[in-house]
């Protein structure tokens, strides 16, 4: 390890360095996240970005008890580095390792987890109120980059600190705009001038003085506020800021460790709110990244020396199948549109975008607007796919009841991240959807088995006549071959793979394949199994799940979807509703009441027992039980965690032992 950054362990360690040999260990910082993220992949560009911004944070202040607020918490790779982290790095988004944002339960320096844009402000702006109820005496500052800032939360957040006038710090990470000589000159010396601590001073003394003049003092001053202003105006591009309440200090050129350091010591103890603006380049001091930021902000691992990503022989994505699949679409019907809330790559729709650029929709870190934007656009004929993450559709929930299904609107929600994510973990994890969704009147929510099944719902989803949610999982295909032309499906009915009958397994979306894998494994047996493709959730097929429930000895319910409220817990809602004497066997497997960390989906389906190996063992004990018992009705099996479903709606639900030792409930219900 390089001569400086060896020698930090804490904060205070960064403090003992000479100014002078900061920029020495900037350029140590960047090749140690070059060397991990080349390995382990991760957001290379944004953190290669705020070295020196995050050296000069820890230089003047004093963490943890000064609190940094980092927004999005992908932004903290640094921080990490500069509190204790260092020897873990590179175990960075690893399975067990550190996570890929901030997390409160990895280090006492982190105070929020934020893996969703847009929520620093708030969370800022009540630590600080917080810290004045109780009389304490510490420094909070939230650290937002530019596309957070796109968040309407943001702007809540901003509005509301203004009111307070409370004292804190939003750091404004701006990697898109690059210093002008001019401007950024002179806005600096401006901020100087007209925000120092002096300099505040001398001009309430003066507004004082002409306040006392008699007769016309209180004329000049109004004149003098009004020139200003108008001075600010003119000449500094933080007027809105300072409208919302703000003390607005920049452009600050974040690549400039001493500028950012007499920055932040002259406004530590201002009073009231203050933003200051940096300036930062995304992928600073490595050429490929700076010269594509947008393709280096995630960065999968990749060849340093020639800036090549890794690539494994695989199968198309279900990403890239989406997107074709909606230009093969919007070829025929000009009337498509996609929609996306800073997601253009991640969701594909700037694929879209390259054919249809006039068709397609940015509206940055905003997924309240996107509804609601493709809302009023279907109202008008059109056909919007509002392509966003499982996780991120989360956060407009309120516009997807109130402003599309109780107005019966047809909008498609295209969510791509749907299941289990990997590596970015807990706050991205897709686990919530259906739950969140099922409930709502008109929904229509459906999952392919396959990539060529998805093309099909596709088209389906953007046909009907009311709201339509399509999730589909991260990551490649099955390697199918696609229909060359895609077809409408008959909404609400599923597909029998394969008939038996002594178990069926009803699969809902890219589980289906493991539960075909699991069937041939239980002939083998001897043990006769059906296997169902639910394709829908809502409307569920129940005269297909009703057949089966009669005509086996017990039901499987799978999913890769939070149990409560899922798929499972539709088919035990169908079953509840029908009239007999015969306690229905019914095992729902998902995941269960738990946070899901970041590491490989294998390892992480592996703990969560939803694996070949762990859906084989629990279906098959659960079979054995089954068959031990006595199948009087009303009766059921009553350990290791079955659903055991009788006609008077009857269930049992106990959890397994834990698969980890950070697992405290099982995935299994």
């Amino acid at each position: 390890m390089s001569k400086f950054l060896q020698k930090i362990n804490s904060p205070q360690d960064v403090k003992s360095l000479n100014r002078e040999d900061l920029p020495d260990l900037a350029a140590e910082i960047r090749d140690a996240l070059l060397n991990t993220i080349s390995k382990t992949g991760g957001h290379l560009g944004s953190n290669m970005g705020v070295v020196e911004l995050t050296i000069a944070l820890h230089y003047v202040y004093e963490s943890p008890k000064d609190m940094f607020i980092w927004d999005v918490g992908h932004q903290s790779y640094v921080h990490k580095l500069l509190t204790g982290r260092k020897e873990r790095f590179h175990t960075l988004r690893q399975y067990d390792g550190l996570s890929g944002f901030t997390k409160r339960e990895e280090n006492e320096h982190d105070h929020w987890n934020c893996g969703h844009g847009g929520t620093s402000i708030s969370a800022a702006v009540a630590f600080a109120k917080a810290r004045d109820l109780k009389k304490e005496d510490y420094n909070v500052l939230a650290v937002i980059g530019d596309g957070s800032m796109t968040a309407g939360m943001a702007f809540e957040g901003l509005n509301h600190t203004g009111h307070l006038q409370t004292d804190m710090v939003v750091v404004l990470n701006d990697n898109e705009m690059s210093i002008s000589t001019n401007v950024g000159g002179m806005s600096a010396h401006l901020s100087q001038i007209m925000t120092g601590q002096v300099m505040t001073k001398i001009k309430r003394e003066i507004d004082q003085l002409l306040l006392a003049i008699p007769g016309i003092g209180k004329d000049i001053s109004h004149y003098a506020h009004k020139l200003d202003e108008a001075i600010k105006g003119v000449f500094i591009p933080g007027r809105l800021f300072e409208d919302l309440g703000f003390r607005y200090i920049g452009p600050v050129d974040g690549h400039n460790t001493e500028a950012l350091i007499d920055c932040f010591e002259s406004i530590k103890d201002l009073k009231g709110p203050t933003l200051v603006h940096v300036i930062t380049r995304k992928g600073k001091g490595y050429k490929v990244a700076e010269d594509e930021a947008d393709v280096w902000h995630g960065a999968s691992p990749f060849d340093i020396e020639t800036g090549t990503f890794h690539k494994k022989a695989s199968n198309p994505n279900y990403t890239s199948v989406f997107a074709q699949a909606m230009i093969d679409l919007a070829k025929e019907d000009e009337s498509i549109i996609g929609i996306t809330a800073a997601m253009p790559d991640g969701t594909g729709i700037s694929k879209f975008g390259k054919e249809f650029p006039e068709r397609t929709f940015d509206v940055g870190m905003a997924e309240q607007h996107a509804v609601d934007f493709a809302g009023a656009m279907a109202l008008k004929g059109l056909r919007p796919v509002a392509a966003i993450y499982s996780t991120f559709l989360q956060r407009a929930y309120d516009q997807v009841v109130h402003d599309v299904c109780l107005m019966n609107i047809p909008v498609v929600f295209a969510m791509d991240r749907a299941g289990i994510v990997g590596e970015d973990g807990a706050t991205h994890q897709g686990l919530y959807d259906i739950a969140y969704l099922r409930t709502l009147p008109n929904m229509v929510i459906m999952a392919p088995k396959d990539e060529n099944e998805m093309r099909h719902m596709l088209k389906t989803a953007i046909y009907h006549d009311g709201p339509a949610a399509l999730r589909y999982p991260r990551g490649a295909g099955l390697g199918v071959d696609l229909d060359p032309k895609m077809k409408e499906l008959e909404i609400g009915k599923g597909e029998v793979i394969q008939d038996g009958k002594d178990i069926a397994l009803i699969a809902y979306g890219h589980m289906v394949r493991p539960a075909e894998e699991v069937a041939a494994k239980l002939e083998e047996k001897g043990i006769s199994v059906a296997v169902i493709n639910a394709r829908f959730v809502k409307p569920l097929d129940e005269e297909l799940v009703l057949r089966y429930a009669h005509s086996t000895q017990c039901m499987v319910t799978l999913e890769e979807h939070s149990v409560q409220g899922g798929f499972g817990s539709a088919v035990l809602e169908a079953l509840h509703k029908e009239p007999s004497e015969r306690a229905f066997q019914v095992k729902c497997i998902g995941v269960g009441d738990l946070v899901v960390e970041h590491g490989a989906p294998a390892l992480v389906r592996r703990d969560l027992k939803i694996d070949h190996n762990g859906l084989l063992e629990t279906i098959s004990d659960f079979y054995d039980q089954v068959m031990e018992i006595s199948p009087v009705a009303g009766m059921g099996h009553q350990g290791n965690g079955n659903h055991n479903h009788s006609s008077n709606g009857n269930k049992e639900n106990v959890a397994n032992p834990p698969l980890r030792s950070d697992l405290r409930k099982s995935a299994i219900l």
